[in-house]
């Protein structure tokens, strides 16, 4: 009788469940038997294991051979405990010692000829281990620099079994080929790392072009409201007609956010590594992550789901960076509403038959819609053919609850031709403004310092209205349209977060009555008055008054 355990790694959404691997060898009629709810991906592994145990040089146990798989309680899938299987065997044959095997996590799949393939979601899966006390990992060579970002792991990366029992047992490590095919063709064994159907970068940025801001003829006032979104991380709709910009406007806002730190990188790998769409040798992503999911997205691929247990969805794929919904009034509105309460705690349960689980969700949400389905209502041409209905039911697409958790509502107007005509001259450029909005998120942090909070967007109402004391008076005007029933409780609590950041912008240690005044043009489309700009740390003072769509209104 023979037994050998060792450790691999369960993943059930974006977050790692230590699992034993354990083999028992007992006197019988030769078998394999895999347990502890395997899918079907882990049941084949018993064919991969064995063809991959043979063709390595060791010889198989002719014996009633049993795997299992413990907590039998969590549904495991995927080709990543191939590695640990085939050790657990060899270890229970006495091909290797089994105390070598006990305090070492491994995760890879194997091929029919004993070379060792990647698999996706390696990071969470040594964050798991790591967290489990675990100091020693066994990866495909492959990602050997994605399990490396964890520190205090000893990462052993390997391009075959035979190498993993050579370095077991002790004997000389055999060299293998490099897999990459010549002629600078890709890695054939990094086709595992993406998920059919989605390119490798999906939601991340590519290369080291980022579309700049100097780009976008005119639109001042969006490129100011922008500007605000970017420096206090406030959910942000844009409404105008086709050709105004809106989509420009929207791609440049990744460009302004600070760059991840070190524990949102370590998050954001995390997710797009078990999404499968993590670009091969970029172990670590350092950029905030862009997704423009389109507007006939199932609420699956927006929020997570799928088939069995859940999968990150385009929310998560945006943590801690910018989802963008274009012609969001094209979305089915079940599909919007379900962005209501990721929008307010910055992760998403997902609950199906086979479990329920918790995925990262803390997005910059951008919206963009025409103001009707012709997209030429209110502009100056007047040929709107729309009737005032069907005005009514697009607008309505967007829902009052969602619309009350987007801080800037901003109408972008046509671009008008002189100021077409005079683009790059004297418009700011993305780097320009990203250093005010950097310069906005370290007075925030500062003054946040010693809460769990980092930008203005975080900090709930109570703690705003009562820890930090605006200027006196400064919020009359807020209380005045809460009173009027214009502002929500939410909303009022939104208007005075958004004046915090209009005050970071400019430079001041608390908001004045211009910062709430902004906040509530922002927020409502009524000019209040004096009122000041984002800009420079400057203010510009503008007297005027407009009729504007009631809050919750597209």
């Amino acid at each position: 009788m023979g037994f050998a355990r060792t450790c691999s790694v369960a993943l059930v959404g974006v977050e790692g469940v230590v699992v034993e691997v354990q083999a028992d060898l007992e006197p019988g009629v030769a078998a394999f038997t895999l347990v502890g709810l395997p899918d079907k991906s882990l049941i084949e592994s018993r064919e991969r294991v064995r063809a991959a145990v043979v063709n390595s040089g060791a010889e198989w146990p002719q014996k009633k051979l049993t795997v299992g798989l413990s907590p039998a309680s969590v549904p495991k899938g995927g080709s990543g405990f191939d590695l640990a299987v085939a050790c657990a065997v060899l270890g229970a044959a006495e091909r290797l010692d089994p105390r070598e095997l006990t305090d070492l996590m491994m995760i890879g799949e194997l091929g029919l000829d004993g070379r060792v393939r990647p698999v996706r979601g390696v990071l969470p899966a040594v964050l798991a281990a790591a967290d489990a006390g675990y100091r020693q990992v066994v990866v495909p060579e492959q990602t050997a620099a994605e399990a490396s970002l964890v520190p205090g792991i000893s990462v052993l990366g390997i391009r075959s079994l035979r190498q993993l029992i050579a370095v077991l047992a002790d004997e000389p490590v055999p060299d293998e080929e490099d897999s990459r095919a010549e002629g600078g063709r890709p890695d054939p064994l990094l086709a595992g790392l993406v998920v059919p159907g989605t390119s490798a970068g999906a939601g991340l940025p590519s290369g080291d072009h980022t579309p700049d801001l100097a780009d976008v003829a005119g639109q001042h006032s969006a490129r100011r409201a922008l500007e605000v979104a970017a420096a206090g991380r406030h959910h942000i709709f844009f409404k105008g007609p086709p050709g105004a910009g809106k989509t420009m406007l929207a791609e440049r806002l990744p460009g302004l956010l600070p760059p991840l730190s070190p524990k949102e990188s370590l998050e954001v790998t995390a997710v797009h590594s078990v999404a499968g769409t993590l670009p091969p040798g970029q172990p670590l992503v350092h950029r905030p992550p862009y997704c423009a999911p389109h507007h006939s997205a199932t609420m699956a691929s927006l929020v997570g789901g799928g088939a069995g247990l859940p999968r990150p969805g385009a929310v998560s794929l945006a943590h801690h960076g910018v989802l963008f919904v274009d012609e969001a009034a094209e979305c089915s509105p079940r599909v919007l509403d379900a962005l209501r309460q990721p929008l307010e705690s910055g992760h998403v349960v997902v609950a199906r038959a086979a479990g329920m689980m918790r995925m990262p969700a803390r997005f910059l949400l951008a919206l963009a819609a025409n103001p009707c389905p012709c997209g030429r209502h209110g502009t100056t041409s007047g040929d709107c053919e729309c009737r005032p209905s069907s005005i009514r039911r697009y607008r309505a697409r967007l829902s009052g609850p969602l619309m009350d958790r987007v801080d800037l509502r901003i109408a972008v107007e046509p671009v008008v031709r002189s100021e077409l005509i005079t683009l790059g001259r004297g418009a700011e450029s993305t780097a320009a403004v990203a250093e005010r909005v950097r310069a906005a998120r370290e007075r925030a942090a500062a003054r946040l310092a010693g809460t769990p909070w980092q930008t203005n967007s975080e900090v709930p109402g109570h703690e705003l209205r009562t820890r930090w004391q605006v200027h006196p008076g400064a919020l009359a005007p807020a209380e005045r349209d809460l009173e009027c029933g214009l502002l929500t409780a939410r909303g009022f609590d939104r208007v005075l977060r958004v004046a915090w950041t209009a005050a970071d912008l400019s430079g001041r240690d608390r908001p004045t009555s211009d910062d709430v005044n902004w906040a509530l043009e922002l927020r409502t489309g009524v000019r209040r008055g004096a009122l000041t700009t984002a800009g420079g740390g400057g203010s510009k003072r503008k007297t005027a008054t407009s009729a504007a769509s009631p809050p919750g209104q597209v």
